[in-house]
């Protein structure tokens, strides 16, 4: 039986009864009438925290704990709170969690796909590196979207957690997008070097394959936390151009330091900032997607009747 309660839809006051997927829990304590603890969980809608709130029996409130995993999937009857204006799940011992068999759940309702055809997106990409000329960057692309392997990973991956394109196809719906805004660019400004562009566009986020993993949440693998998806990508574009044959090095230090400064700043975790044209034109372009694909998100999903809505990093949102 497919999901019936989906985070978006639950309002403080109402009732809840459903599976949902563990992506943070924290330990045990103590309060006022015994002991309880938090556990954040999810499903392709979103993201709400939930608190059990248990009696003055630790052993018991640990027998509930401790077979909740990450990543697992469990069983949440209670009602739906309030805390600093955010909603809430909230259980006690009239309530229950408890976990659920791989046979007990349908994973789409877990974790989120484009909602673009996947095979006409891939086919829109291999039209693009199809047309670069060059022969070096021309190779480096078919190291990567020769390999069968590596172009099924792509295709599943997602390009963030929360932020944007946070599903399965994300990345590379995300990355089509940089593409042809990068492509559209060239038209204007001609005298880019468009093979060096559109290359760096197609190759500056598929670090994301290595640093997110996807079970029943997306999440970070350890690569990608102790690392991060740039150097991931920078590593993995450099061995692929000192792979082929008389790759010409300004070439190769030009084309890794776009995937390293595609960020922009220091502070958004660029190592490098944007030092000619075509690095300057990615970074814009990645932003310019990112962004505008974050506003429409929250626009879509904003839960008021006021005409605006509130993000920390965004600030202020028109909705009408």
């Amino acid at each position: 039986m497919g999901k019936r309660h989906f985070i978006k839809d639950l309002v403080e006051g109402g009732t809840v009864d459903d599976v949902f997927s563990v992506k943070l829990k924290k330990p045990p304590r103590e309060y006022a009438k015994g002991y309880m603890f938090d556990l954040r969980v999810s499903d392709r809608t979103g993201i709400i925290n939930l608190k059990f709130w248990g009696p003055k029996d630790p052993r018991l409130v640990d027998s509930i704990y401790d077979p909740l995993k990450v990543g697992s999937v469990v069983r949440v009857r209670g009602k739906v709170g309030s805390y600093k204006d955010s909603p809430e799940i909230w259980v006690d011992t009239d309530g229950e969690i408890s976990t659920v068999e791989r046979s007990g759940y349908d994973i789409s309702d877990f974790v989120p796909t484009t909602e673009e055809d996947v095979d006409q997106m891939m086919s829109r990409l291999n039209s693009f590196i199809r047309q670069v000329q060059d022969p070096f960057l021309s190779g480096v692309l078919r190291h990567f979207f020769a390999d069968e392997g590596f172009v099924s990973r792509f295709r599943e991956a997602p390009a963030s957690i929360q932020k944007h394109s946070n599903y399965v196809g994300g990345l590379l719906e995300h990355t089509l997008a940089v593409v042809e805004i990068c492509a559209n660019l060239c038209s204007l400004k001609d005298r880019m070097d468009r093979d060096l562009l559109v290359t760096g566009a197609v190759l500056h986020d598929i670090g994301k394959i290595d640093e997110y993993r996807v079970t029943t949440n997306i999440d970070m693998s350890e690569e990608g936390m102790l690392l991060g998806h740039i150097f991931i990508g920078a590593e993995q574009v450099k061995e692929a151009a000192e792979s082929i044959e008389g790759f010409p090095a300004r070439l190769r230090h030009k084309l890794v330091h776009m995937v390293l400064s595609s960020h922009g700043k220091y502070e958004y975790g660029s190592p490098r900032t944007p030092q000619f044209p075509e690095a300057v034109a990615l970074h814009y372009a990645d932003e310019m997607d990112a962004k505008v694909e974050r506003y429409i998100g929250l626009k879509e999903t904003a839960r008021t009747e006021d005409d605006w809505t509130y993000d920390p990093e965004l600030r202020h949102i028109y909705l009408r």
